[in-house]
């Protein structure tokens, strides 16, 4: 399912306090991007923010399920994005909150690749 031009809205303006947020269309939603990193996901309305051993342990204390989806094979293949805590959704200070640690797991995760993999644009 496409994600709405008012759900695009909506994401692009939650986290505007951030900084620069793109927004690419890609698996069926969208990827939302600051400098040049994806830090969130959207799929069926719902935001999956990017995760690592640091800030997963939030996302789980807050009973957040992670995003899945069924591979080619018939498994259930998981990707490090968590849905954004639902009452984050109505409160801009703590959905920045959420995103700045969305983007530093994003800048961790692409520190950690090898220099020829690194996406970020300068």
């Amino acid at each position: 399912m496409a994600v709405s031009s008012e759900y695009r809205e909506f994401a692009v303006e939650l986290f505007e306090p951030v900084g620069a947020v793109a927004f690419r269309r890609m698996f069926g939603g969208a990827g939302l991007f600051h400098q040049g990193l994806m830090f969130a996901l959207i799929i069926n309305e719902t935001i999956y923010m990017k995760v690592d051993d640091i800030n997963r342990p939030d996302y789980e204390a807050a009973d957040c399920a992670p995003f899945t989806y069924d591979t080619a094979k018939g498994t259930r293949g998981v990707l490090s994005y968590f849905a954004l805590p639902e009452a984050v959704y109505d409160d801009q200070t703590e959905a920045v909150a959420w995103a700045r640690g969305a983007i530093d797991a994003a800048f961790r995760s692409d520190a950690a690749k090898p220099p020829s993999r690194r996406k970020r644009k300068p």
